[in-house]
């Protein structure tokens, strides 16, 4: 499960100003263009633009540092065969971003970053009547990491993509959230309803604004745990939706882990939910592998399948040498995506830092 590494200390700060929720002179959920429009977010697997992506591994990493690159651009290649990727890189580590990733179809771009999470620090694109981007205010999964300029990777790309930028007052990780495309989100608890993002919002509160933002109509709340890893639990690692009315989830099955029971309740939770439209969930599950390289294996680790990626013609998913587990993890996606390839992956470090293939990226829809 995932057990995001607190890699630094402190409060991100922008010109001397907390990096928390937005002020009062924040940009409506309406968009900088201004006028009510009814934003949606699509579903991971309709056609994208492109993906974007962080080369920003924090010294944090140590001597795992070299293989957290090497995952980053072998994930960065992965995806490249099949759309293109924006990555963007510190100017000062461009030249070994360049010796590792290569080749076309990779746009190397300079930017200042404090870490590799792209889902987390980036926007979240919309449509209707046009693209934009949602900024989630990344205030450092609860202000437990510094996020200075992770803080402003939102507001690049967006810029950087040629949209205008939807503010709002609410916290959120793009990690912390999934959709189907047709008004159906599943969302943990644990993360959204943090005091240490959004202290004093309801549920109701919650499902208004992201029905405002995302045109959410349904959300399915499962509890997540927090405290246990940086992010509070983030979805991503627990549920992800193959396409609508399809779950795939997550089952820790060593009793001794924190994730044990939650995994259990959030299956029993999906098992019953229905989506935006009445229809029963259908829930698929996946078990983590339980074995990794001993070099690798630390508290931290994140062992686990449901972080992949959808692209365009694949899913890019993880292996972790558990043959039998990554046949396993692969036969069940290859069945949910009958007309994508799996292509899996090694992130030995990527998983060392608490994180998967799906927390590196952020898809940008077509236009």
């Amino acid at each position: 499960m995932q057990r995001r590494r607190f890699v630094q200390t402190g409060i991100g700060v922008v010109g001397g100003v907390l990096l928390a929720a937005k002020a009062a002179s924040a940009m409506p959920a309406t968009g900088s263009g201004g006028g009510d429009r009814p934003w949606s977010m699509p579903e991971e697997g309709e056609p994208h633009k492109r993906t974007w992506m962080a080369f920003g591994a924090s010294a944090a990493y140590g001597d795992v540092l070299p293989e957290a690159r090497r995952n980053l651009a072998s994930i960065a290649q992965a995806i490249a065969r099949f759309e293109p990727v924006s990555m963007l890189v510190r100017p000062e580590e461009m030249d070994i971003a360049r010796g590792l990733i290569g080749g076309a179809n990779v746009e190397l771009v300079p930017a200042a970053l404090d870490d590799l999470w792209m889902r987390d620090t980036g926007p979240v694109f919309v449509k209707g009547g046009g693209k934009a981007a949602v900024d989630f205010n990344f205030n450092g999964w609860g202000n437990k990491q510094a996020h200075g300029q992770d803080a402003r990777v939102a507001s690049l790309v967006a810029g950087r993509a040629g949209v205008r930028t939807v503010s709002t007052e609410l916290v959120l990780e793009g990690g912390g959230i999934e959709v189907d495309g047709e008004g159906t989100a599943i969302i943990t608890e644990s993360c959204v309803l943090n005091a240490n993002r959004n202290p004093g919002w309801s549920k109701a509160d919650v499902e208004a604004e992201l029905d405002t933002l995302l045109g959410l109509k349904k959300i399915i709340w499962l509890p997540g745990i927090a405290g246990q890893d940086i992010t509070d639990g983030h979805t991503d690692f627990y549920a992800r939706f193959a396409r609508p009315g399809v779950v795939v989830a997550a089952l820790d099955t060593d009793p001794k882990s924190y994730d044990h029971d939650v995994t259990k309740r959030h299956l029993e939770i999906l098992k019953t939910a229905t989506d935006a439209r009445g229809r029963q969930v259908q829930v698929e599950v996946i078990k983590a592998p339980t074995q990794v390289r001993p070099e690798y294996k630390t508290k931290d680790f994140a062992a686990g399948y449901i972080n992949f990626y959808v692209c365009n013609g694949a899913v890019i998913a993880p292996e972790f040498g558990d043959a039998e587990a990554d046949s396993a993890a692969k036969a069940t996606l290859a069945r949910l995506f009958p007309n994508r390839q799996i292509v899996q992956v090694n992130i030995y470090g990527i998983a060392w830092g608490g994180g998967g293939i799906h927390c590196t990226t952020q898809q940008e829809p077509v236009d």
